[in-house]
């Protein structure tokens, strides 16, 4: 495995058997160590193989990572999660356009395996949310996902999945 401060993942996102692209993701294993190894021990594991981004709110966020996402049956989607939580690393990184955090419940220490992408600064989340990272590559894929049509629940009408991979991506 790499140095940890210089990991990375890609998010391949696809939708109805075709590539969007890829988002590159950065992370910050200084200010959340914990998410950080969370994120990448699920990834490896092929926890967020096949979910959805499940939630997407123009102007805001798109949020996936929840395994219930799997299931065509959209009424769980958003309520799922690994079995286990994370607490809570409020830190000084900025919700900014790009930043990756983690989802959670009211409980500050309930995030599990959700995490959204802001499409635009959030400042209103700084320092309620565990930001862990940030897309290095790959906004314009972000830019797509948040613009399908969604249902009044935020949640697409198309199934939109990633394929998560730890390391940067081999070109071939």
């Amino acid at each position: 495995m790499s140095d940890e401060s210089q990991q990375t993942a890609t998010i391949t996102v696809s939708s109805q058997g075709e590539t969007w692209g890829m988002i590159i993701l950065k992370f910050y294993p200084d200010v959340a160590p914990n998410h950080v190894n969370n994120f990448c021990k699920l990834a490896q594991d092929k926890f967020y193989d096949g979910c959805t981004f499940h939630r997407v709110i123009p102007g805001f966020m798109i949020q996936g990572g929840d395994p219930n996402s799997k299931n065509p049956d959209r009424s769980t989607h958003g309520s799922g999660g690994p079995g286990h939580h994370v607490n809570a690393e409020f830190n000084a990184k900025l919700h900014n356009r790009g930043v990756v955090s983690m989802a959670r419940a009211q409980d500050p220490n309930s995030a599990g395996s959700q995490f959204f992408i802001c499409v635009a600064d959030a400042a209103f989340l700084n320092g309620q949310y565990t930001a862990f990272g940030e897309v290095e590559s790959g906004m314009e894929v972000v830019d797509r996902v948040v613009a399908v049509k969604r249902d009044g629940n935020d949640n697409p009408l198309e199934r939109v999945e990633m394929t998560v991979t730890i390391g940067l991506p081999s070109i071939s």
